[in-house]
């Protein structure tokens, strides 16, 4: 600490210069780091063992969120005081909160997510929106799935909108990454995981698969492409390929919302009476 106040790192520092390459998704890959916006965020990564490596913070946001800072420092993270520049250099944010976290990568190996045996599971097929891939996430966490799969056709999990749109649930359920498809569904099935397609076309209703009671085992939903959807090969291997009931006038819903309805349809028939979840099943 300078006797004229905090001491900021330079912006020159090749700590600086090593987060701002962490925006570019070869360099992620290569140092299996990537970057962490906000308070809520840092939070849940210096939370999660041996997560947090590096925490930037102005000043203010020092002294605003102390109680971050000090978990930060507990988790064994650097913390560096920088200013307002050096943050907005580091920041993918049009207005940065003023903590920026290094973290290290975090995905589950796909084996090990079945080993868990799930009973509730949202696969991510050519998801290429890196704010709709967080927000499924998101989605996933809220409604008690226990994983995510990203196949090797989607987008990066540790883009900064997608890490920025998952709100910290990155943090909270194992996720796997660069899984193909076909095994994905066949490592599920062969756990005992109904397969389910989501998909607007679908020659089934939800409506109708929540009445008829079809709903309550372990499920996996796979949800495709925001623009094109899912393939035909891919429905093909799914046990059934389902639509979300459109009652207004609406053409369609967007890639994340249905992914909502279609989670929580499972979540509630796993829970009801019966159900995979119920309190008088396993």
């Amino acid at each position: 600490m300078s006797p004229h106040g905090p001491e900021l790192i330079s912006p020159r520092s090749s700590r600086v210069a090593a987060a701002r390459r962490l925006e570019r998704r070869n360099f992620r890959g290569k140092e299996r780091l990537f970057l962490a916006e906000g308070p809520q965020a840092v939070r849940e990564a210096a939370g999660f063992k041996d997560t947090l490596v590096e925490l930037f913070a102005t000043v203010e946001a020092a002294e605003r969120y102390a109680d971050i800072v000090a978990e930060a420092r507990d988790a064994g993270a650097r913390v560096h005081l920088a200013d307002e520049q050096v943050i907005a250099d580091i920041s993918t944010t049009v207005t940065p909160q003023g903590l920026v976290g290094v973290c290290r990568f975090l995905d589950t190996p796909f084996e090990e997510i079945l080993k868990g045996r799930p009973k509730l599971v949202a696969v991510l097929a050519n998801v290429r929106d890196p704010g709709n891939a967080g927000t499924v996430l998101r989605c996933a966490d809220a409604a008690g799935a226990e994983a995510v799969v990203l196949t090797d056709a989607s987008v990066d999990l540790y883009n900064p909108k997608a890490v920025r749109a998952s709100v910290g649930s990155l943090f909270h359920l194992p996720v796997a990454v660069g899984v193909p498809v076909e095994q994905a569904v066949a490592g599920l099935k062969g756990i005992g995981v109904r397969i389910l397609a989501a998909d607007g076309a679908g020659t089934d209703d939800l409506d109708d698969e929540l009445d008829q009671g079809t709903m309550g085992g372990p499920t996996a939903w796979v949800f495709g492409n925001e623009a094109w959807g899912l393939p035909e090969e891919t429905r093909a291997l799914a046990d059934a390929v389902v639509r979300v009931p459109i009652h207004g006038k609406a053409e369609s819903l967007n890639l994340a919302t249905a992914a909502a309805v279609c989670l929580y349809a499972s979540a509630r028939a796993q829970r009801a009476s019966g159900g995979c979840r119920s309190v008088t099943g396993s």
